[in-house]
């Protein structure tokens, strides 16, 4: 920039101020100093932040559990606890023995109605849950309920759902 102003104006002239002949150009001297880089220090990512005493981020401390996170965390859960009952189920069917005798075995146990119930409960839970969300999901795959009062709605209503299909199940 200085080289070129120093063209128009030319080098010898009197008029060296901030605005030149030309309005749109500005010149004015600039001496460039050279330094020494300084070193980067030696400590890394992790160590600058525990020096600053700043949590890791994103640390879940720090967010307010909400119906649809926890929704959507449940979901894949009980996805999980669905696999794990058809690895079970296909296990058992390669078992020596059948179902019935299977079912003899658990009756021979003389284990309390009560009991039998809340086993039966906490088996059908997921299958509950997974069903109804599911069903939520395939409403929204159509583009219906995707407004943030609707999908608060939709999710309690999927825990009313699986309640009900909890108990309904059980009681099978």
């Amino acid at each position: 920039m200085a080289y070129l102003c120093r063209s128009f104006i030319g080098a010898n002239s009197l008029i060296r101020t901030s605005v030149c002949q030309y309005p749109l150009l500005q010149c004015r001297p600039v001496v460039m100093k050279v330094s020494a880089a300084k070193p980067e220090a030696a400590e890394g990512h992790d160590e600058r932040n525990m020096r600053l005493k700043r949590p890791l981020s994103p640390h879940l401390l720090i967010y307010k559990p909400q119906l649809t996170s926890m929704l959507s965390i449940t979901h894949r859960m009980t996805g999980c606890a669905l696999s794990v009952y058809a690895l079970t189920f296909a296990a058992l069917s390669l078992s020596p023995g059948n179902f019935p005798h299977m079912v003899e075995a658990v009756q021979s146990m003389h284990i309390p109605a009560p009991i039998i119930f809340f086993g039966k409960m906490i088996l059908s839970l997921p299958v509950a849950y997974h069903l109804c969300n599911g069903v939520r999901h395939l409403v929204w795959d159509f583009g219906k309920a995707l407004t943030i009062k609707d999908v608060y709605t939709t999710g309690y209503a999927i825990c009313g759902g699986t309640a009900l299909l909890t108990i309904f199940f059980a009681s099978l």
